[in-house]
């Protein structure tokens, strides 16, 4: 695995640190008046997702790590375990459903999602950016209301409640950013 200093620690960047894999959140650049420079760090860790925030200097060595990416088709869930195939050697694994927190509804069976590997240990599983969902619940919409400066509620098929355009009813179908996890435009 390579190492890399302290300074070159960007978001994004996975490395073994104190015994366990992290991801770095936030990075902020640091150069105080008096002393050196320093890279204030917010980590992530990748197994148990507890956070960390810690400071590293330039002279400071990080051993950065590559993880695998593989593309995979989610099958289904079963008792809190989310079962994906490998769309080329048609092997299964199951991941814990909690690594995908909130993001868990926009999940549907069928989906290509990928897979992040550290060995052959699952990390890691990212979503499509954007997905199709259905409004199952909203209000009506009002006279007078223009559609760039208000949204109203929204319960979507997947129970996930989001913001809307008033000019979206129910029963329409929406594309939702599932990272922000707010409408992105009208299917």
């Amino acid at each position: 695995m390579p190492k890399i200093n302290g300074n070159e620690i960007k978001p994004g960047f996975i490395m073994e640190h104190d015994g366990g894999l992290w991801a770095a959140v936030k990075v902020n650049h640091v150069k105080p008046g008096k002393g050196g420079a320093f890279a204030q760090v917010e980590l992530k860790n990748l197994r148990d997702g507890r956070k960390l925030n810690e400071r590293f200097r330039s002279e400071d060595k990080v051993e950065r790590v590559e993880l695998e990416n593989k593309d995979q088709q989610f099958l289904y869930e079963t008792d809190g375990r989310l079962v994906f195939m490998d769309s080329e050697t048609y092997e299964q694994v199951e991941i814990d459903a909690e690594l995908l927190g909130d993001r868990r509804p926009f999940l549907q069976d069928g989906m290509m999602a990928t897979v992040n590997y550290y060995g052959e240990e699952p990390l890691n599983v990212s979503l499509p950016q954007k997905v199709r969902c259905k409004v199952v619940d909203t209000e009506p919409v009002q006279k007078g209301q223009t559609a760039t400066s208000s949204f109203k509620p929204a319960i979507l098929d997947n129970g996930v409640r989001i913001m809307i355009p008033p000019f979206i009813g129910p029963d329409e179908d929406i594309i939702v950013h599932t990272e922000l996890m707010e409408y992105s435009e009208r299917a």
